[in-house]
């Protein structure tokens, strides 16, 4: 009877430990290394991006908006602001710091004090070479919990500048016509809600090598 006694305080921090970690490895967040995609919750369009470039501005590629949900070039990956700060497989907190890296350009979202051509915001673009820019590819999650959830529509602010990711509507013509521009605002509003959608998920706390596909 005694031994009962003093094994059940040691199954309960056992089981009380095993529910931290559990919290800590949640399966639906969004992880270092992963490759999504991200909605654009106002205006149902995913960031994407190409090899076209600004026509004004920096001339830097552009960042835009598009519907389609199968276009190859609105993978993005997630990455830590230098290297070694985000481990693959580690869950994405609320207010961490990252870059996003377009896969197939290996440039990244990048913003800065130029005008965008249509709403005369503050451009967004991808910049950079083999995912190396400068300081002002930086952004930070902005959530609600602990860590950046998949089902869970965030924010992202930029370091440098202050400004969030938006969309507000307004589209381009040739020759990248009915794209949307996507570009900087100084206030957190309905524009600027993205969610994490289609992508290849690193899982938390396991082998590298193991992910979903979704």
């Amino acid at each position: 009877m005694r031994t009962g006694r003093r094994l059940f305080p040691l199954l309960l921090l056992a089981l009380l430990r095993g529910l931290c970690h559990g919290r800590e490895a949640a399966p639906s967040a969004v992880t270092c290394g992963s490759v999504l995609k991200l909605l654009n919750t106002r205006h149902s369009v995913r960031l994407h991006s190409h090899e076209v470039k600004y026509g004004s501005g920096s001339g830097q590629q552009s960042v835009t908006g598009v519907e389609a949900s199968d276009d190859a070039n609105s993978y993005w990956r997630i990455r830590g602001k230098n290297d070694g700060s985000c481990q693959r497989g580690t869950p994405v907190k609320c207010g961490q710091a990252i870059r996003l890296t377009h896969v197939n350009t290996g440039k990244n979202l990048h913003t800065h004090h130029f005008p965008s051509p249509l709403s005369n915001n503050q451009e967004v673009s991808a910049f950079g070479d083999d995912g190396e820019g400068d300081d002002l590819d930086i952004w930070t999650v902005q959530c609600s919990g602990t860590y950046w959830e998949r089902e869970d529509a965030v924010r992202f602010k930029h370091v440098g500048t202050d400004v969030f990711l938006s969309i507000t509507g307004e589209q381009y013509g040739h020759p990248i016509r009915g794209q949307r521009e996507v570009h900087g605002m100084p206030t957190a509003n309905h524009h600027n809600y993205w969610k994490a959608m289609e992508g290849v998920f690193i899982k938390p706390s396991m082998d590298s090598a193991k992910h979903d596909e979704l």
